[in-house]
């Protein structure tokens, strides 16, 4: 019972926070973390304690399985060399300067231990990077960038960090192992969301197959996805992170959607969405849950001279240098971008300072650091305690909310202007994909209306055909390079919309006059209501970009 009532208060104070986020104008997840903190800080408040390895099974594989579906793929694969270097590479440098930096710091924590705290904060979130970071003021290769960093580093900081916990707790270390296991934790990682994706697929083939089959069960198939890839992927000892973001990455591009029914697709488009709401909010006000007992516990190795102010500045400094390493790998990986550039006679796009600046304050940790440095074991093998454990577990939540604090503060100052006025790549393409839809539907149309047939039925063709390539034309019309052509059109087809809402709402009205006198009864009702429902969005979603 109090489980369930604990659920139903962290969704009560979701749906709050999505209406409270327009009216305080901070980014979703610093609102959210508040009101976990707000919730947790009374003694007789909310408290729960985490089960590391649960917290990341119920919310990681759905959340970047969504994150990974949703990416644009192309842009991934034409930045490939930059996201690898940074989800890569930029895990490796952090590793090693934070945790030199770490221990020259704070000399209580062991280097091994420092370096296991350097590899759980080098992987950035994903959800937090999308929340924060708006895509207006921010160029659009550098978003695509972030976003696939995002995606891919979790699995590389944390196949590290297992790696510096295992040396903690042998007090051996070897490179060649790791660098076997990393390199296996990738590949299986890989293999386990195909596998998974590939018995999706078939499962979804065979409820195709059979009569009757409730779209809902095919959707369920979809919403198991990334929990299956996960769970394959750590039986073997993998990543379970990599096999999610793998199967989200191949879903989109292996069109196994086509194996389910349309109502099935729109059930699961609108599950979707709302399942990713639901969860990442649940995430961040359970990380905001976290914070006040890690507070209360400062650790007395940062209380020596004041009880307050050098623990704050310890996280502030470790911080900035997060977001200082972070910098230096982008300018270097900037440089050597243009350097490869001239010695093969391209033309060179080097990111300006802003944007690397941008780049590197845009790093910000979240729910994957606090679930691995609290997986942390409570004792060696000796049965002796970890060393320094609540000290590094400190310092880990003081760093997520700090980076989530400067982010949130200072990226849009960083950001503006950085983005000149000017039309959207992506609106352009829009329309071209508009046009050329648009005639290929005219011809195919045309080519069905001129089909033989008594003259009574050609007439008919004829009028019913002119009358859908009518709708085709004008968005051709709207989609114009002309702007006063696109203009007009524009008019004419908001007009048409205005009529068109204003007729589903009168349709809805009567619908609701005859469910209330019992003409209708609320079966009818509800599908008639849906019909409506998918119309609205329909037209509504047809204004276009500009």
């Amino acid at each position: 019972m109090d489980v369930a009532v604990f659920i139903l208060v962290v969704l009560a104070f979701v749906t709050l926070s999505g209406a409270l986020v327009r009216l305080v104008r901070l980014p979703l997840p610093v609102l959210q973390i508040a009101i976990g903190a707000v919730l947790a800080w009374p003694a007789r408040g909310l408290h729960v304690e985490i089960d590391p390895e649960l917290f990341l099974l119920v919310f990681i594989p759905p959340l970047l399985f969504g994150d990974a579906f949703s990416a644009p793929k192309r842009e991934l694969i034409a930045l490939r060399r930059p996201i690898l270097d940074l989800a890569i590479g930029l895990v490796f440098f952090t590793i090693v300067g934070f945790g030199y930096a770490l221990h020259w710091l704070v000399p209580s924590i062991p280097l091994v231990v420092a370096f296991a705290l350097a590899a759980v904060l080098s992987p950035t979130d994903a959800v937090a990077v999308s929340s924060i970071v708006d895509r207006n003021v921010v160029p659009a290769r550098l978003m695509h960038i972030l976003e696939g960093e995002s995606l891919l580093n979790d699995a590389s900081g944390l196949v590290m960090f297992r790696f510096a916990v295992a040396a903690a707790l042998t007090g051996s270390f070897s490179l060649a192992d790791a660098s076997l296991n990393f390199l296996y934790a990738v590949a299986i990682g890989i293999l386990a969301g195909v596998a998974a994706l590939f018995v999706a697929a078939k499962s979804l083939q065979i409820l195709g197959r059979i009569a009757s089959t409730p779209a809902e069960a095919q959707v369920l198939v979809l919403i198991l996805l990334p929990f299956v890839a996960y769970l394959i992927a750590e039986h073997f000892g993998a990543s379970g992170v990599l096999a999610a973001v793998t199967a989200g990455l191949l879903t989109g591009v292996s069109g196994i959607v086509r194996y389910m029914a349309v109502s099935a697709r729109i059930q699961t488009i609108s599950l979707w969405s709302t399942l990713i709401f639901v969860f990442n909010g649940a995430l961040f006000i359970l990380l905001g849950l976290q914070l006040p007992d890690i507070i209360r516990k400062v650790p007395p190795e940062l209380t020596t001279r004041h009880w307050l102010f050098e623990p704050a500045l310890t996280v502030l400094i470790l911080t900035l240098c997060l977001i200082g390493l972070r910098y230096i790998w982008i300018w270097i990986g900037d440089m050597g971008a243009v350097l490869a550039a001239r010695l093969g006679k391209r033309k060179a796009e080097p990111f300006g300072f802003r944007v690397r600046l941008a780049g590197s304050v845009a790093g910000v940790r979240g729910a994957i650091t606090l679930a691995g440095i609290l997986s942390l074991p409570q004792a060696l093998q000796d049965g002796s305690a970890f060393p320094a454990r609540d000290l590094v577990i400190f310092l880990a939540a003081g760093v997520i909310i700090c980076s989530l604090a400067i982010a949130s503060l200072t990226l849009p100052r960083i950001s503006r202007g950085l983005v000149e006025p000017g039309d959207d790549p992506g609106a352009a393409e829009e329309r071209r994909a508009r046009v050329r839809a648009a005639n290929a539907a005219i011809a195919r149309i045309e080519s069905l209306a001129s089909e033989s047939g008594d003259a009574e039925e050609s007439e008919a063709r004829l009028a019913i055909a002119e009358s859908v390539v009518s709708t085709y034309r004008r968005r051709i019309a709207i989609s114009d390079d002309g702007d006063e052509a696109r203009a007009e059109a524009r008019d004419s087809g908001r007009l048409e919309r205005e009529l068109r809402l204003a007729g589903m709402d009168a349709e809805r009205a009567e619908l609701q006059a005859m469910f209330r006198s019992g003409d209708i009864n609320d079966h009818t009702a509800r599908k008639l209501f849906t019909e409506i429902t998918y119309s609205e969005a329909i037209m509504k979603g047809r204004e276009p970009r500009e």
